[in-house]
């Protein structure tokens, strides 16, 4: 009996040794995983780190290609309308919104009209003179009006009052009506609404503006609601401007004396200079948005452009 009983304890040993010897060595093996795991871990890190550190993680900047549009030119109909030229459009973007640009008019009167475009008021209008005038677009046409306003009108190749390009563009920077006052004209301290050499543009209908403007040569306040947006002024050359102004006119053919009577008044060539940023203003200005239309009624596109 004995033996029998060693023989069994022997057999139970030797059970318990093998079951012992299967922990320790699945024991080994978790020890094993979780080193390697631990060591992978870490080495993820060090080497997100040592990148984060550099700089891997950071986002490039994205270039923004959806610039700003500053104008809205919108398309004329020249179909069977002659006074239209259709010269192609200006950019919608891109263009300067600060700071001025030099126009520079010479005619057959004289020494040469130096204007100052005001970009930043009216960067549209700028816009489209400097475009006209690369196409030549005002070289050799006639400033065909001395109005009853005080101004030189140009800027009509058809010398009708109804030409220009096949686009218009809204108004910009018109002033505003001077307030209500109980004497029939305006006060001697209240400043002229266009002072003598503004430079404005001018359309019909007004608001559906093309390539007409006029240069003041004398002061003018409106009794009625302004309709010119100012675009410029003059810095050299008031002078000629004066003396187109005094020459004398006649009938134009629709019950107005504002055409000039034996001199034909004729716009040898206008050229427009690079921007010239306002010493005031940031280096790289952003765009502005888009003008507003005027509340009322932006003009729809119309055969008659000024």
């Amino acid at each position: 009996m004995a033996s029998s009983r060693d023989r069994q304890r022997k057999l139970a040993r030797a059970k318990l040794d093998r079951q012992l010897a299967r922990r320790a060595a699945a024991a080994r093996r978790r020890r094993r995983i979780q080193a390697g795991v631990g060591t992978a871990l870490i080495l993820v890190l060090v080497v997100a780190g040592s990148a984060w550190a550099l700089g891997a993680f950071d986002s490039e900047p994205t270039e923004d290609t959806a610039t700003d549009e500053v104008c809205l030119w919108t398309p004329q109909n020249t179909d069977g309308n002659a006074n239209l030229k259709d010269v192609g459009e200006p950019p919608t973007t891109g263009l300067p919104v600060t700071g001025t640009r030099p126009m520079t008019i010479v005619t057959n009167q004289g020494a040469p009209i130096s204007v100052e475009l005001d970009l930043a008021s009216a960067p549209c209008a700028a816009a489209s003179i400097a475009h006209l005038a690369s196409q030549s677009f005002y070289d050799n046409t006639k400033c065909h009006e001395i109005t009853t306003d005080g101004a030189v009108r140009c800027g009509d190749p058809s010398g009708t009052g109804l030409g220009g390009p096949a686009y218009s563009f809204y108004s910009e920077n018109v002033p505003t009506a001077p307030e209500a006052s109980p004497e029939p004209s305006p006060s001697p301290d209240e400043p002229p609404t266009y002072p003598k050499g503004t430079v404005a543009m001018i359309s019909n209908p007004p608001g559906a503006n093309g390539s007409q403007f006029l240069i003041f040569f004398k002061d003018f306040t409106p009794t009625e609601e302004p309709q010119y947006p100012i675009i410029g002024r003059v810095t050299e050359g008031l002078d000629v401007v004066e003396k187109i102004g005094a020459l004398p006119t006649v009938d134009n053919g629709a019950g107005e004396k504002v055409k000039p009577e034996n001199d034909d008044v004729v716009i040898q060539s206008l050229t427009v200079g690079e921007p010239v940023l306002d010493p005031a203003s940031p280096a790289d200005p952003a765009p502005s948005g888009t003008p507003s239309p005027e509340p009322s009624g932006a003009p729809e596109a119309s055969a008659s452009a000024g």
